[in-house]
């Protein structure tokens, strides 16, 4: 199937000039003005833009400023056709978006060939693009994998949790969403991606695999040498998580995790473990966590959100 090109100029000379060109090998669509480009755009999006900057009403530099503006067209490629040679001039295109210039009056072999390149470049990056995206889909999809199984594995060692550590996650949304509709911590907030914090939330309890069963399993009250142990794991955790990111590197999925884990039995008044913060010394993460912590019982949703606001207010 032939791309498409969107040739527009005022002049009509111009505009036989460059049907001729072209052709023969795309299908060309001539506009005498900005402002029947725009029109045009509304039925069909071409594969690339040949625009003059000098025209009556919408210059050209007006028009690629509407086309950059929104995201429906600013990833279709504008070259500028010009008679303006100065150096500021194409200066100015290539900051509002143009990958090229050619100057007018312009040969057949020239257009056809700066078309070509520029819809290959195209071509080439989208497909690019689009194995990114796939390859970034199965690391996201292996990454999820593996803290399922680091969570089962704490799971399935502490017969105390009875499906503690999924609710966790569904509640660690809820309260972060009610944040937002409240404004609470709303600037730091959201410049998180919530997927990963809500993910990380299920390795908190990660340090427990360095736990003796004897004592995470233990029917009977624990000592107070034995609750030591137990309050080991936020540090335990914590390093697990650091040895990940002296590995793999500090992304925001493994930050989320450490401070989750590391801080989530930290309290306001500074009677947590295992530092001993107070206040906003503890970071967000850890104390939305050790909220949620708390409350991981079965409720219904609503009820689960009306306790956190009431708490944090």
């Amino acid at each position: 199937m032939k791309k498409t090109i969107f040739v527009v100029d005022d002049n009509s000379t111009n505009l036989a000039v460059a049907e001729e060109a072209l052709e023969e090998q795309y299908l060309v669509i001539t506009l005498s003005s900005a402002a029947k480009m725009f029109t045009a755009l509304e039925k069909i999006t071409p594969d690339l833009i040949l625009l003059d900057i000098t025209m009556p009403d919408i210059s050209g530099f007006d028009a690629i400023k509407r086309l950059k503006a929104g995201t429906q067209y600013t990833d279709i490629p504008v070259i500028f056709l010009t008679g303006l040679t100065d150096a500021e001039t194409e200066a100015a295109g290539i900051e509002l978006g143009a990958v090229d210039f050619i100057v007018k009056p312009f040969s057949a072999p020239v257009l056809l060939n700066r078309i070509k390149n520029h819809l290959y470049i195209d071509e080439l990056i989208h497909e690019r693009t689009a194995l990114l995206s796939k390859r970034t889909e199965q690391l996201v999809r292996l990454q999820n994998s593996i803290v399922f199984t680091l969570a089962d594995v704490v799971e399935n060692r502490d017969s105390n949790t009875g499906g503690h550590i999924e609710r966790t996650s569904v509640y660690v949304k809820i309260f972060i969403e009610a944040m937002l509709e409240r404004g609470l911590h709303a600037d730091e907030i959201q410049s998180w991606n919530l997927d990963l914090v809500v993910s990380s939330a299920r390795l908190h309890d990660l340090g427990k695999v360095s736990i003796p069963d004897s004592i995470l399993n233990k029917p009977d009250k624990l000592t107070e040498e034995e609750f030591a142990i137990i309050k080991t794991h936020a540090a335990a955790g914590e390093r697990i998580i650091d040895h990940m990111i002296s590995r793999s590197g500090d992304g925001d999925f493994l930050r989320n995790a450490k401070f989750i884990a590391g801080y989530h039995h930290e309290y306001w008044d500074g009677s947590g473990y295992p530092y001993g913060l107070k206040g906003k010394d503890i970071p967000l993460q850890g104390q939305i966590m050790a909220i949620v912590d708390v409350w991981t019982f079965p409720r219904e949703v609503h009820t689960v959100k009306r306790l956190y606001l009431n708490y944090i207010h």
